[in-house]
């Protein structure tokens, strides 16, 4: 079936002059009992990838150069905009777990503010949806950017000022294949990562991933950000809005001139995160939470008493 359907692609890609050809035959075929990348989930053999191949042109515009990553719902490539530049694809597995993050960026995409912050926000240049073997998926398009947010103490995420390690990349994959495995006819390949800029050619940094965004407009009290992150609103289980955004902002503002976190919540007793011990970090560098928010908390009375 698989065969079947690449078969079916290669005839609706059209030729360009800007097309880069890769060489498919020089690359590391990895063993089977070696998991990769997304194949440590189910959604492999449930059918939910979309089956990208290196060198695909997809929507006779967009040709994939190169793997740059991937997730639970999606997986990320470095393509060429056919005749023009460079971008990325963010291409989103079929059970639209991650719609939320498309309805945000269509909000983004359609706002018009002048406010300073704008420029520091990616928003996708481009969104579609295509047909693949199991259903439809949707792909978002972004400007290439540098580390994710897992690499933000070590590197800023950024715009790339040093546009030459993009063709650096696919010269790369163009000498030294990713290495890759076949699992029941989907082709998962290994990420390849930059190369680091030259000197200081670092571009803007930028907000991204909005996965996880909700209106800011509405009262909320989902238990939401990492645990070192969790804002008191969050420890205490009360309603919560923009406030829990400011705190992120602070919190990661100290990561990146300390190198380290302001709180770990880390539990003595526990040898783990709890939010007692996360409240405690708190309250020893700030003092007692203020009394408005400990009378809407859902959990106040778990971590404190009436005096």
């Amino acid at each position: 079936m698989a065969s079947f359907w690449h078969a079916i692609k290669s005839l609706v890609r059209q030729p360009d002059s800007q097309l880069v050809y890769f060489n498919n035959s020089n690359f590391k075929i990895l063993p089977s009992d070696q998991q990769i990348e997304e194949e440590a989930y189910d959604n492999i053999t449930k059918g939910r990838y979309y089956p990208v191949q290196i060198g695909d042109v997809i929507k006779e515009r967009y040709q994939v150069l190169g793997k740059l990553g991937y997730g639970l719902g999606s997986t990320v490539w470095l393509a060429n905009e056919l005749r023009r530049n460079h971008v990325v694809l963010k291409v989103f597995t079929n059970d639209l777990q991650n719609r939320e993050e498309i309805n945000v960026n269509n909000h983004l995409m359609n706002v018009q503010s002048k406010h300073p912050g704008r420029e520091h926000i990616r928003v996708a240049l481009d969104a579609f949806s295509m047909q693949g073997p199991n259903g439809e998926h949707h792909c978002l398009v972004y400007e290439p950017m540098l580390e994710s947010a897992q690499e933000l103490l070590r590197r800023n995420p950024s715009g790339i000022g040093d546009k030459s390690i993009l063709q650096k990349f696919v010269e790369a994959e163009k000498k030294s294949p990713s290495a890759r495995k076949d699992v029941r006819g989907y082709t998962v390949y290994a990420s390849r990562a930059f190369d680091s800029p030259s000197g200081r050619s670092i571009g803007t940094p930028l907000l991204s991933d909005f996965g996880s965004a909700v209106s800011g407009d509405v009262e909320h009290d989902e238990d939401v950000q990492p645990n070192v992150y969790r804002a008191p609103e969050v420890c205490l289980d009360a309603p919560w809005s923009y406030s829990i955004d400011i705190w992120n902002v602070g919190c990661m503002i100290w990561d990146l001139f300390e190198g380290k976190h302001l709180f770990y919540g880390s539990d003595p007793k526990e040898a783990k995160y709890m939010t007692r011990a996360h409240l405690a970090d708190m309250i020893a560098l700030m003092g007692p939470p203020p009394p408005e928010l400990l009378k809407v908390g859902k959990r106040t009375a778990e971590f404190f008493d009436k005096d």
